[in-house]
């Protein structure tokens, strides 16, 4: 028996967010649906070796395919979230709603040229409009029976409804007020049809208008001391108020929205389309699409909503979105348009209630549910980048592309990149980054501190310079001349911080019989310096720069001084996503959607990550130990003042008189810092 299924994700993969997750099978059916607190140790738990699981949940993660999940603001939307998905889906493993002839729906038959409701457990009327399913049948037929006095549409079936034809005589219904008899032309067809649309847009609203009437009936009632029909007022609206409770509430009631987020980068777009309707989620859509064009967001939130309503959907009466398109005001009416001909009564006839805004949400519940949108939307675009770049057949495909375009002998089975990070020329920093086989060895990953340059390009041709000084033939050399001539901060860093791991964790350790024991200090120090050599020793068949034209020349002066062979140059620019070879008047265009182009930039930005990071934890060490050099400040007020003033650039700016008012720091004291401060 294997130790776990095939499908399980990465650790990495899964947020440690609150959120709900499905198990679905080889056919997309949903098997289970489950909350957790946290993500990723939930599901963690599933993925165990099957042996240690218990029977049922050994069955029902060897029988999935594939498991996903919504990421939730609190565990509390967890919780109704998984709640409303329970209904929806009746997944066969979630005990309480295994049998799906328990819960009945209620359709509204508006592909029949009379439309009527009924309570049905069949779904599959031909354009039948749904909702539910209901966990009380009392209660929705209670609801209807409700609803009819309001909306007095045909509820008979079809044999009822001709015989009354033919007697020319309604049924009880209609002469009881619940029907508007358009069996026997009380009202026309065309007339019945929309009474029978006003009934559903007020089911896909969950409108609490008539809830409100209910209440005011029953207080008056009251007042009259007319307890009889109070109670049944009351009764009503318990009835209609549990045909509701399905959903969960997530906004004030009344409110019809469609939340979208969006995550993008310059080659992919994640979408998350949260739908909100009476302030409750009735459902989640998500998608990735490949970018051909690098659109900005305003753009790509136009080209999503064109996409979202092309077909049968019909827009809500507000739709927020991360940011709006320049031409809005054009995208309403377009909206608008679509809200009419799908449908929605109110619009059809003209009201201000059918028209369609865009918004962002600037603050509130609204912009709380709008960053959890937002959230999923970034989950989303992190999880498809890795799965596609952990793909086999896609990883060999984008290095043959990159071996084709690039005119090598070979596939780049080692890729080196390097970028250079500064704040205002200080601080200068590099990082090399190793990818293999399309993969990234975050164990090789390198990092470099440069005590001088004049810019950009200076900065690539020095790190260049001394990376390849441990390939040349001479390396021990050249290598040992370097570190003579370089200052002790100046060199190699082989700390990987935000990795975790440390020198001694990179595997170029000796161990074993064959391990000799430095007996002096200039035997450490040459095994140290062998060491070293040791890490450096791969040559990557080709190595990328973080730049345009320029940079790459100053890498190609760097290559051609060392008289290192073999390996392949390139530049990327980040403006067009270009590929620029050294001693070339023109770039190489990968296409846009390409295997070849998204292994690149995955590249690249892994460098400008890690260059960032070792730049900002350089700032920050090099501030706090300027700051603890001054006698009477420890780590405490070292925090407290930056926490005071939010940035080291605002504490250089502020007077001796702003910096006393922090708590702690007296006058002398605070004298002391900005004079410390000024001279630098």
């Amino acid at each position: 028996m294997a130790d776990t299924v095939s499908y399980r994700p990465k650790a990495g993969e899964i947020p440690t967010q609150p959120g709900v997750y499905r198990f679905r099978d080889a056919n997309r059916r949903v098997l289970y649906v489950g909350k957790a607190k946290n993500l990723r140790a939930r599901l963690s738990n599933y993925f165990a070796p099957l042996r240690n699981l218990h029977d049922r949940t050994r069955k029902m993660v060897t029988t999935a395919a594939s498991v996903e999940w919504t990421v939730v603001a609190t565990e509390f939307e967890a919780l109704q979230l998984e709640y409303t998905w329970i209904k929806e889906f009746n997944p066969p493993f979630n005990v309480q709603f295994r049998d799906d002839k328990t819960y009945p729906y209620l359709a509204v038959t508006l592909g029949e040229e009379v439309p009527r409701v009924t309570v049905t457990r069949n779904r599959n009327i031909k354009d039948a409009r749904y909702f539910g399913p209901y966990t009380k049948v009392w209660a929705i037929r209670d609801t209807v029976d409700l609803m009819l006095k309001a909306f007095p549409m045909r509820s008979c079936s079809d044999g009822v409804y001709r015989r009354a034809e033919l007697t020319g005589r309604p049924c009880l219904l209609g002469d009881i007020g619940k029907c508007a008899a358009p069996c026997v032309g009380r009202v026309t067809k065309d007339e019945h049809r929309a009474i029978a649309e006003d009934f559903a847009s007020f089911m896909a609203g969950n409108d609490t208008r008539y809830i409100r009437g209910l209440t005011e009936q029953m207080k008056a009632a009251a007042s009259t001391q007319d307890y009889e029909s109070a109670a049944r007022h009351r009764d009503a609206i318990q009835a209609l108020e549990a045909a509701m409770s399905k959903t969960a509430v997530v906004l004030p009631e009344g409110v019809d929205a469609d939340f979208f987020g969006i995550a993008h980068d310059e080659l992919a777009a994640a979408v998350q389309q949260f739908i909100v309707r009476g302030g409750r989620i009735r459902g989640v859509r998500s998608w990735v699409v490949d970018k051909e064009l690098d659109v900005e967001l305003g753009e790509l939130v136009e080209i999503v909503l064109q996409n979202a309503y092309e077909g049968v959907s019909a827009p809500p009466r507000e739709i927020l979105v991360p940011e709006l398109p320049e031409d809005a005001a054009e995208l309403e009416l377009w909206l608008t348009a679509r809200r009419q001909e799908n449908g929605d009564p109110a619009a059809s006839r003209g009201a201000l209630t059918g028209r369609v805004g865009l918004r962002v949400a600037q603050r509130g519940d609204k912009a709380a549910l709008a960053q959890t949108v937002e959230m999923n939307a970034k989950n989303a675009l992190i999880l498809y980048k890795t799965r596609r770049s952990s793909d086999f057949v896609a990883r060999s495909k984008a290095l043959g592309d990159i071996r084709d375009a690039l005119g090598m002998d070979d596939a780049p089975l080692r890729m080196e990149c390097y970028d250079v990070s500064h704040l205002s020329g200080t601080n200068i920093v590099a990082s090399m980054v190793v990818f293999e086989d399309g993969l990234p060895r975050k164990d090789q990953y390198r990092r470099f501190s440069i005590p001088e340059s004049t810019d950009d390009t200076e900065s690539i041709y020095q790190v260049i310079t001394r990376r390849l000084a441990y390939l040349r033939p001479d390396a021990a050399e050249a290598v040992d001349a370097a570190d003579a001539a370089e200052s002790p901060d100046s060199g190699f860093d082989g700390a990987l911080e935000d990795d975790g791991l440390d020198a001694n964790a990179l595997g170029d350790t000796v161990s074993g019989s064959d391990a000799a024991e430095p007996s002096t200090l200039d035997d450490e120090l040459a095994a140290a310096a062998e060491k070293r050599r040791a890490r450096f020793s791969y040559p990557p068949n080709l190595l990328i720069v973080d730049g345009g034209q320029p940079q790459v020349a100053a890498a190609a002066r760097a290559l051609e001084e060392s008289g290192v062979q073999g390996i392949q140059l390139a530049g990327i620019a980040k403006r067009l996503e270009e590929i620029w070879l050294p001693d070339s008047d023109y770039p190489v265009i990968l296409p846009r959607n390409s295997d070849a182009l998204f292994l690149i930039q995955r590249i690249r930005d892994e460098a400008h990550r890690f260059a960032i990071t070792y730049q900002r934890s350089r700032r920050k060490r090099d501030i706090s130990s300027v700051l603890g050099e001054i006698p009477g400040l420890g780590p405490s007020r070292v925090k407290e003042l930056l926490k005071h003033f939010g940035s080291v650039a605002q504490l250089r700016k502020a007077t001796q008189e702003e910096i006393a008012g922090v708590k702690g720091i007296g006058p002398s004291l605070a004298g002391a810092i900005h004079d410390r401060l000024g001279s630098r």
